[in-house]
C-alpha cells in the first residue's frame, strides 16, 4: 500500500474528507440550540441570546486562526493542516457532549475555533488540483459535500436527539466525534498531499495575522470588491443558519426530527444543484452572471422564509433557495483567477477569515433580533425578522458585485487603450 504522499491528489479524496466533516457537524445542528435553551431553563429568548454568543466565540477564534492555518498550509502542505483541524473538532464534540454547564460549551467552542482551518485548507486543495477554468465546478464539490453531510447528519442527529421517544440531546455529540475521528484516520492514511514542495513558500506572520490576511485581499487587483461581496453574502447565509432551529421550533412547533428532515431536504437540494446544475448553469451564464443570478435568488427566498406562515411552505421554498447556491462557486472561482498558484492557501485563509468574521456578528444579530421580536415585552411580534435582514444584506452584496464588474470593465478598456497607444 502506497503512502498518502505518494498518491496522486484528486477531488474525490477531498470530497470524502468534507463529507465526513460536515456529517459530524450536521449531527449536532438539530440539538445544540435546544441544549443551550435547556441550560437556560427552557427560556427560548434567553437561549437564543446565549446560542448566538456560543456561535460568536467559535467564529472569533476561527477568524484569528484561519489565516494562520491557511498560510501554514502554503508552507507545510494542506494535509497536515487538515489533520490538525480535525483533531480540534473531535475534541470539541467530546467536550460538548460531556459539558455539565453552559461554560464548558464555550470552552469547547473556543478550542474548535482555534483549530477550525479544515475548510480553508480543503478549498486551497481544490485550487491546487483544478485548472482555473474548472474551479467553479471544483468549488461546487464543496457545496455537494455539504449537501451529502446535511442529508445524513441532521436526520441522524434528529433521530439520536429523541431516541425511542425520549430526549437524548448529548448522544449526537459523541456520534459526531466518532465521525470526525474516522475523518482524521482517513486523512492520516489515505488523503494525499496536493501542494508539491516546489510550490510552497515561507511562512510569514504579516500574511498570517488576521489583519494582515485581510490586507492581503488588497494586493491583487479586483480581489477586494469581490471579497466584499463574498463576505456580505456569507453574513446573510450565516444569519439563516444561526436561527433556523430556533425559528422553526418557535413558529411551527418543530421538534428535532422535523428540523432534521428539513435540513436533510436542504442537503439533498444542495447535492443536486452543486453536482448537477452548477456546471451547466455557469457554462451558459458565465461566472459573473451566475453570481448575480445566485444572489438574486438567495435574497428573494430569504424574504419568503420570513413571510412563510405555515411549516409546509418552508419545504416548498427550500428547492428554490438551493438554486441560489450557484453564487458561492461562481464567486470563489472569480476570486481564484486573480491570485497566483503559490498564494491560493493565503487567499482561502483570508476568505475563511471573512466567513469567520461574518460568523462572529451574524449570529449575534440574528439571535438578538429574533429574541427581541418574540419576547413577551415586544409590542410587535416578527419572528421572521432575521430573514428579512438577511435578504437586504444579500441585495447589498449584489450591488457591490455589480460595481466590481463595472470597475473591471473600465480597467479593461483603459488597459486596451494603453496597449493601442503603445502600439502606435
Amino acid at each position: 500500500m502506497r503512502a498518502p504522499s505518494e498518491r496522486k491528489p484528486a477531488l474525490g479524496f477531498i470530497f470524502i474528507t468534507l463529507v465526513l466533516l460536515v456529517l459530524g457537524f450536521g449531527i449536532i445542528v438539530p440539538v445544540l440550540p435546544k441544549l443551550v435553551t435547556q441550560f437556560e431553563g427552557e427560556n427560548v429568548a434567553a437561549g437564543s441570546a446565549e446560542f448566538g454568543s456560543l456561535v460568536g466565540i467559535f467564529a472569533a477564534m476561527q477568524f484569528i486562526a484561519s489565516p494562520i492555518l491557511g498560510s501554514l498550509s502554503d508552507r507545510f502542505g494542506r494535509r497536515k493542516v487538515i489533520l490538525i483541524a480535525l483533531a480540534g473538532t473531535a475534541t470539541d464534540y467530546v467536550l460538548m457532549g460531556w459539558a455539565p454547564t453552559l461554560g464548558w460549551l464555550f470552552v469547547a467552542r473556543f478550542i474548535s475555533g482555534v483549530t477550525a482551518g479544515t475548510l480553508a485548507a480543503c478549498n486551497a486543495y481544490i485550487a491546487d488540483v483544478t485548472p482555473p477554468e474548472r474551479r467553479a465546478q471544483g468549488f461546487g464539490l464543496v457545496g455537494a459535500a455539504f449537501g451529502v453531510g446535511f442529508v445524513v447528519g441532521p436526520l441522524l442527529g434528529g433521530f439520536l436527539g429523541e431516541f425511542r421517544g425520549h430526549p437524548t440531546l448529548r448522544l449526537p455529540f459523541y456520534v459526531a466525534a466518532c465521525c470526525v475521528a474516522a475523518n482524521w484516520l482517513y486523512g492520516a492514511f489515505v488523503l494525499p498531499e496536493s501542494l508539491p514542495p516546489e510550490k510552497r513558500r515561507p511562512f510569514s506572520w504579516k500574511r498570517a495575522n488576521p489583519v494582515g490576511s485581510l490586507l492581503f485581499l488588497r494586493r491583487h487587483k479586483g480581489v477586494l470588491d469581490l471579497a466584499g461581496t463574498y463576505f456580505i453574502f456569507n453574513f446573510g447565509q450565516v444569519m439563516l443558519q444561526s436561527i433556523w432551529v430556533l425559528y422553526t421550533g418557535y413558529r411551527y412547533g418543530w421538534n428535532t426530527r422535523q428540523v432534521g428532515l428539513s435540513l436533510a431536504l436542504v442537503g439533498i437540494m444542495a447535492i443536486i444543484v452543486q453536482l448537477r446544475l452548477v456546471r451547466p448553469i455557469l457554462a451558459r451564464t458565465g461566472e459573473k452572471r451566475g453570481l448575480i443570478l445566485g444572489l438574486l435568488i438567495s435574497s428573494l427566498i430569504m424574504a419568503c422564509y420570513g413571510l412563510a406562515g405555515r411549516g409546509w411552505m418552508i419545504y416548498a421554498l427550500i428547492p428554490l433557495g438551493a438554486l441560489g447556491g450557484i453564487a458561492g462557486p461562481a464567486g470563489q472561482a472569480l476570486l481564484t483567477k486573480h491570485v497566483p498558484a503559490d498564494e491560493q492557501g493565503a487567499l482561502q485563509g483570508s476568505l475563511a477569515g471573512l466567513v469567520s468574521l461574518s460568523s462572529i456578528f451574524a449570529p449575534l444579530l440574528s439571535t438578538w433580533s429574533f429574541g427581541a421580536f418574540i419576547a413577551p415585552t415586544s409590542r410587535f411580534k416578527l419572528p421572521g425578522i432575521a430573514f428579512f435582514e438577511s435578504s437586504i444584506l444579500i441585495m447589498v452584496a449584489l450591488l457591490l458585485a455589480l460595481a466590481s464588474f463595472r470597475a473591471d470593465a473600465a480597467a479593461g478598456r483603459a488597459s486596451a487603450g494603453e496597449d493601442e497607444g503603445a502600439g502606435s
